[in-house]
């Protein structure tokens, strides 16, 4: 059975698909987080780097301005890779000390405490004393975007991880919550409620127990019901072998002592007694379809030669044989034949053209091939009711009990009816 595996199948496409729709969604949330929290990290550090700046600045600005008399260009050179600067920037608005990436002008054309952005700079403004200097500290643009993305790519990365480490989490666990499913379709597969004592046995978890229970106790309904029937079908069959035995008996006498005038109606009724006797056959023959099939080596010629059927000119392959069981071969191959013969053939063709398989090919008119796919199909399903007669319903019994099918391919030359007996499992074409 194939239907826990499909909905296993499905169930882990969905969950892969919601997986990486939660994911990239969680991803995005905590990218975008992540990006605001390194944004306010980043603020906290240029204020307690003017802090520290501050500090020492306070103590030894005058000092340093003394000693640089009317020069406020202080850097002894550039240093491309610095991100970070600073300026001292009197009350006039003129900067008097600055860090060697800083500009020579104000960061600001109009300097005060607190954040500001400019196109290439996230500055903050911390006064330093009470003569209105203004200590300017900036941090570069480039290297806040820079530590955002890493950041943001980091954590995108981690959810998408994590995303995906529940994912194969919880497709292992669903594997492991549908094992028992599994491994009940695998019993129903080789479950045959026909068996004496048949049962699923101890059911792998607890609440599959009442599954377990209801099967079993369908199973048993279910045996008692068809045994009943086939006690029926034997007896009735039975019964009716001996009188039509005797019938057929006395019919062929009166048929031999019997006025010209009276021998083809006597005839017609030995013709529909025997036609009856093939019926009872039949039902002999479902009621053994249940039970496996006793084979052997059959020479198709010998068991046609024994068959009491007249009027049907019968080709067979010299020296063809198959292994079946002979009762349910010569009831369904009578059967094929009377089909034959009621749909007006006069001449058959039996052969094996692989093992295990017997191909009967009339020379009727045959059926359109609309007609013969619609009746191929109904045996393909076994929904023989309305759809066939009993003679390919027989045959197609027959053949499923020796593990085959009953086959009608399209004729080779286009003309008559083709019926294959498949006693054996074969490939799918």
């Amino acid at each position: 059975m194939t239907g826990i595996p499909s909905i296993r199948r499905r169930l882990a496409r969905a969950l892969l698909a919601w997986s990486l729709v939660a994911g990239v969604a969680v991803a995005v949330s905590v990218g975008l987080a992540v990006q605001e929290e390194v944004d306010e990290l980043l603020d906290d550090t240029l204020r307690a780097s003017a802090d520290v700046l501050g500090g020492l600045l306070s103590t030894q600005a005058d000092a340093i301005l003394a000693g640089r008399a009317g020069d406020a260009t202080a850097p002894n050179g550039p240093h491309a890779d610095e991100r970070f600067a600073w300026q001292l920037v009197s009350a006039d608005r003129r900067v008097i000390l600055r860090s060697s990436r800083a500009p020579a002008e104000p960061f600001r054309p109009a300097p005060g405490p607190g954040f500001a952005d400019t196109p290439a700079w996230r500055v903050f403004g911390l006064a330093l004393g009470g003569n209105g200097r203004l200590l300017i500290v900036a941090q570069s643009r480039s290297e806040r975007a820079e530590a955002r993305f890493g950041a943001g790519v980091n954590a995108v990365f981690a959810a998408l991880a994590v995303g995906l480490l529940g994912y194969f989490s919880l497709r292992a666990t669903l594997r492991h919550e549908l094992s028992p499913l599994q491994a009940l379709s695998e019993r129903l597969s080789h479950y045959d409620p026909l068996q004496p004592d048949a049962t699923l046995g101890r059911a792998a978890r607890a609440e599959l127990a009442p599954v377990h229970a209801a099967v079993d106790g369908l199973a048993q309904r279910l045996a008692r019901r068809v045994a009943s029937e086939r006690a029926f079908t034997a007896h009735a069959a039975h019964a009716l072998r001996t009188p039509l035995a005797g019938i057929d008996a006395q019919l062929a006498v009166a048929q031999r002592e019997c006025t010209p005038a009276l021998l083809p109606r006597l005839t017609r009724v030995r013709d529909a007694t025997r036609r009856l006797q093939q019926v009872v056959a039949a039902l002999l023959t479902l009621f053994r379809s249940g039970s496996e099939p006793h084979r052997q080596a059959v020479q198709l010629s010998a068991l046609l030669g024994r068959l009491p059927f007249e009027g049907l000119g019968v080709d067979v392959q010299p020296d063809a044989s198959v292994r079946a069981d002979p009762d349910l071969l010569a009831a369904a191959l009578m059967n094929l034949m009377d089909n034959a013969l009621r749909h007006g053939a006069r001449q058959m063709a039996v052969t094996t053209p692989a093992p295990d398989c017997v191909r009967l090919h009339d020379d009727g008119p045959g059926v359109p091939a609309a007609r013969r796919q619609a009746l191929q199909a109904a045996l393909d399903a076994a929904t023989y009711e309305g759809q066939t007669g009993l003679g390919l319903m027989l045959a197609d019994v027959v053949a499923r009990a020796h593990g085959g099918r009953l086959r009608l391919p399209e004729p080779a030359d286009g003309r008559g009816f083709v019926a294959e007996l498949q006693l054996a499992a074969t490939a799918p074409s």
